[in-house]
């Protein structure tokens, strides 16, 4: 099994997947780990809306009508046999800090009291936590934003106004068997030749 800091350094984000269907009970296995992720009040106000086979079509009908593929990147990734949606609740947290444990934080009050949307930050976590499991199981991933034709893709899918559209995670085996960048060029994202950032650029001690 492979030592953790191994899994953190081999994560990439996967753009070109085979068409390979997720062997039963492994997205359940992730999103189990995914939902130890830490939560504000133990709340979990997070989900995923998973599609599969026609439904991840439909998605892409949507999100990238046909008539933009031509030009598009990296066709290998509507391959990817699973899209899932991660949605946060607002009101779950607001319910949740509403009960006797919390109220005197005055966070029950309304999703305006909030100075941090703590649910975005949980479902982040639990999105981090579920990249890295993907990776840990020899799967590749890829995390993204639902920018185009949210309302539309809302519609089609059913999805709640209330319930905040964190962004879609594309599953699947990577074409590219090795886990490292893509089998379309090794070149990965436009930002992938941005350096990262040392830990001395992101350490302050004591004061800013």
């Amino acid at each position: 099994m492979p030592e953790f800091a191994d899994v953190v350094r081999r994560r990439r984000m996967t753009r070109d997947f085979l068409p390979d269907p997720i062997p039963e009970g492994v997205l359940e296995g992730l999103v189990d780990l995914a939902a130890r992720a830490p939560s504000a009040g133990k709340t979990q106000g997070w989900h995923l809306l998973v599609l599969t086979g026609a439904e991840t079509a439909r998605f892409w009908d949507l999100s990238l009508p046909a008539a933009k593929r031509p030009g598009f990147r990296w066709p290998g990734l509507l391959r990817a046999p699973v899209i899932a949606i991660a949605l946060a609740d607002p009101t779950a947290y607001v319910e949740r800090y509403s009960e006797p444990d919390k109220a005197r934080t005055g966070l029950g009050e309304s999703v305006e009291a909030w100075p941090t949307p703590y649910w975005t930050v949980d479902g982040s976590m639990s999105m981090m936590t579920l990249l890295l499991a993907a990776q840990d199981q020899g799967l590749g991933a890829l995390l993204f934003g639902v920018f185009n034709a949210e309302a539309e893709i809302r519609e089609a899918l059913g999805i709640p106004a209330a319930l905040q559209i964190l962004g879609a995670i594309a599953l699947g085996y990577r074409a590219d068997s090795t886990g490292g960048t893509d089998s379309t060029g090794g070149s990965g994202g436009r930002s992938a030749p941005r350096p990262r950032r040392s830990p001395e650029d992101i350490i302050h001690h004591g004061r800013w």
